[in-house]
C-alpha cells in the first residue's frame, strides 16, 4: 500500500467529504478519487460507502484509516532517525485553541518558548465531536470537554492532559447570592441564564444541573464568547457557568465567580494532536511548554468563594 493513498483515507475521516480533501491538498475532486480506488485495489473488502451525496468510511476504512496514522508516525521516526528530519527552529508549529484557552495560554506559552520554536495560531472553537478533526490543519489542538462526554478517540489522536478546570457560576457582584462563598444548585432554579450553543462542550452542564434540581432552567441567551457572556452577566441580565481558571481574567468590575457545594463541575482541558505529528521534536517541545504553562496557570486560579 502506498502511504500516500493511505494518508488521503485518513483525511477524508477527518475532512468529511472529498471536496474538503481535495481543497486541502490542492487537488481536484477526481484525483482524490483515484487515490481511493488505487488503495481501494489492494483491499479485499469496501473502504467507502455512499451516505447521502457523500462518501463516508466503512469499519474496514476506519480501522485502515487508523492502521495509516501509525505507518505515518513510523516514517516520521524513521526519517528523524537517519537525520532526514530538521529539529530546527524552521518548521512552524501549528496551535489551535478555544478562545478561553487560547487569552490564557497563548502569550504565556510564547513567552515560555521565547522565539526558539515559530508557532502559528488559530482560534477555533467547535462541537464536541469536531476536535479530533481540527489536527488534520494543525499539530496540536486545544480542546475541552466535560466530565461525563465521550473520550477522545485514541485511534485518531494522542491527548496531552493540560487542565482540570472547575466550572463555576458567574453572577453580578450586586445579586444577593454573591455575598456567600459557595452555592448550591437549588439556589439557582429562578435564575435567568447565558449559556453556549447546543452542541458545543459546555452546553451539557446546564441539562446536568437541570437533571440535579429536578427543574427545568430558563436559559434565555445563546453566546459562545464568555467575554461576551460575562457583559451580560455585569448587566444583570443573566447568571451563567464559566470555567474558574481560563476565564478568571473576567472575573472583575462587578462579576464574580462562586463555586457549587453539591454538584461537581468540571471540565478536562487537553492538547491534541496525530501520532505523526507528535514524532516531531518541535511539536512535543511545544507540547511540553503547554503543559508547563498549564501548570502555572493552574497554580495561579484561586478558589472563588474566597474573593
Amino acid at each position: 500500500m502506498d502511504p500516500a493513498h493511505l494518508r488521503v483515507l485518513r483525511e477524508l475521516r477527518d475532512r468529511g467529504s472529498v471536496a474538503a480533501v481535495a481543497a486541502a491538498q490542492h487537488v481536484s475532486a477526481s484525483a482524490v478519487s483515484q487515490q481511493l480506488a488505487a488503495l481501494q485495489a489492494h483491499v479485499p473488502v469496501p473502504l467507502t460507502r455512499r451516505r447521502g451525496r457523500a462518501l463516508a468510511l466503512t469499519p474496514a476504512g476506519e480501522a485502515l484509516a487508523a492502521a495509516g496514522t501509525r505507518v505515518d508516525e513510523a516514517l516520521v521516526g524513521a526519517r528523524e532517525a537517519v537525520g532526514a528530519f530538521l529539529d530546527a527552529s524552521d518548521r512552524p508549529v501549528r496551535v489551535s485553541a478555544f478562545h478561553s484557552a487560547a487569552l490564557t495560554l497563548f502569550g504565556p506559552l510564547l513567552r515560555e518558548l521565547d522565539g526558539s520554536v515559530p508557532l502559528r495560531f488559530t482560534d477555533a472553537d467547535v462541537a464536541h465531536r469536531d476536535f479530533p478533526g481540527l489536527t488534520a490543519d494543525h499539530d496540536l489542538v486545544i480542546a475541552h470537554r466535560l466530565a461525563h462526554d465521550e473520550p477522545w478517540p485514541a485511534d485518531r489522536v494522542v491527548t496531552v492532559p493540560l487542565l482540570e478546570e472547575p466550572l463555576d457560576i458567574a453572577l453580578p457582584a450586586d445579586h444577593p447570592l454573591a455575598r456567600r462563598a459557595e452555592l448550591r444548585a437549588s439556589d439557582l432554579v429562578d435564575e435567568r441564564w447565558v449559556s453556549v450553543h447546543v452542541g458545543f462542550p459546555l452546553a451539557g452542564v446546564l441539562d446536568h444541573l437541570s437533571a440535579h434540581v429536578g427543574s427545568s432552567l430558563d436559559v434565555a441567551h445563546r453566546i459562545n464568547e464568555f467575554s461576551v457572556a460575562a457583559e451580560i452577566v455585569r448587566a444583570g441580565a443573566a447568571v451563567a457557568v464559566l470555567p474558574r481558571t481560563t476565564t478568571a481574567p473576567l472575573a472583575v468590575d462587578g462579576l464574580v465567580l462562586r463555586p457549587l457545594a453539591d454538584l461537581a463541575m468540571v471540565r478536562h482541558v487537553d492538547a491534541l494532536a496525530r501520532p505523526d505529528a507528535l514524532a516531531y521534536a518541535a511539536v512535543r517541545r511545544v507540547s511540553s511548554a503547554l503543559r508547563s504553562v498549564s501548570a502555572r496557570a493552574t497554580e495561579g486560579s484561586s478558589d472563588p468563594g474566597s474573593v
